[in-house]
């Protein structure tokens, strides 16, 4: 019986990055706003781009873009304001032209994991068109880190 293995991790690629609870990001209790988290997950995101070469500009200087299409978050603490953060970034395998990244945001003082999401980004050309085949330089970039499907 042949698998489905269309999300199947052959090469971890995790990025781990901090941050700390600014006062701008919480309510009137002093906990995190839930639509903060999305700008935590954008920190996980953008530091993984950094360390794995896949940020941004690298995206951008092939003329492509990479929206958001699908995100998915599951609030499992609270976080609350001046409280330090670890963001980890994890970067899900996937045959089609996507990038699909898992994270996980933990409270530092006790460890205790606050959040878990998922994000799906899809490739854009200039003119805003859905790129349905997956990108040169993106085949190039996952041959680089040795991700490849059995």
């Amino acid at each position: 019986m042949k698998q489905n293995r269309q999300f199947e991790r052959i090469t971890e690629l995790v990025c781990i990055t901090e941050s700390k609870v600014r006062f701008s990001e919480v309510d009137s209790m002093a906990v995190v706003w839930h639509g903060n988290y999305v700008k935590y997950i954008e920190d996980g995101r953008e530091a993984f781009g950094l360390q794995f070469g896949l940020g941004y500009f690298d995206v951008y200087k092939h003329s492509i873009m990479t929206p958001i299409v699908k995100l998915y978050i599951d609030y499992k603490r609270n976080v609350r304001y001046e409280e330090k953060l670890r963001i980890e970034t994890r970067y899900i395998n996937s045959s089609a032209a996507k990038i699909i990244f898992e994270y996980k945001i933990y409270r530092m003082s006790d460890n205790a994991l606050a959040v878990k999401a998922q994000s799906t980004q899809v490739f854009i050309d200039e003119n805003g068109e859905l790129i349905l085949t997956m990108p040169e330089f993106y085949a190039a970039w996952k041959k680089k880190w040795n991700i490849e499907y059995i």
